[in-house]
């Protein structure tokens, strides 16, 4: 991202340090989707044990080379189209990845996210919408088969959560 869109790179650090604001002293939290993992260090900072995870085994592998004992960070090989976490956590974020799940499997990603968190507890969901598309990078489309209007978004969220909060982020 350095080397071929450094805009982007300032993109994926403020959504880290929205969301380790918005989950600040959380107990227990896991992030669905999470990559290489290397902005996950961001929320460690504010959340009390952090758990990331990613249905490829590349991704968890490499997140796990990179592993420092000043970050402790735990790792999950999960898909969470298929099933919900054998654990429940306080809080669950997951970022750019709802727009590359095939629409007929995003009921079961949210409703397995539901199932992974506690009575109480707190999701952040985030996508691009589609209307920013027609700005995004062609390496940044790939792969995108599920974005949605901000109004599809919320009606989507609003089947699974009681609030829902939209939130932007453009340049």
């Amino acid at each position: 991202v350095w080397d071929g869109d450094p805009k982007r790179l300032a993109f994926v650090l403020s959504r880290y340090k929205f969301i380790s604001k918005m989950l600040e002293g959380s107990e227990n939290v896991l992030e669905v989707g999470c990559g290489d993992g290397w902005p996950a260090r961001i929320v460690k900072q504010t959340v009390n044990k952090l758990t990331i995870s990613d249905f490829d085994p590349v991704f968890i592998e490499d997140a796990r080379r990179r592993d420092d004992p000043d970050w402790p960070i735990e790792y999950l090989l999960h898909d969470m189209t298929k099933e919900p976490t054998d654990r429940k956590y306080y809080a669950i974020y997951s970022v750019d990845v709802l727009e590359h799940i095939n629409p007929k499997d995003e009921d079961a990603f949210l409703s397995n996210v539901c199932k992974s968190l506690k009575p109480d507890g707190t999701a952040i969901i985030g996508i691009p919408s589609i209307e920013s598309q027609q700005y995004a990078s062609k390496a940044s489309k790939a792969g995108h088969v599920n974005c949605k209007t901000g109004a599809d978004f919320k009606d989507f969220m609003s089947a699974y959560f009681q609030h829902v909060f939209l939130f932007s982020m453009n340049d």
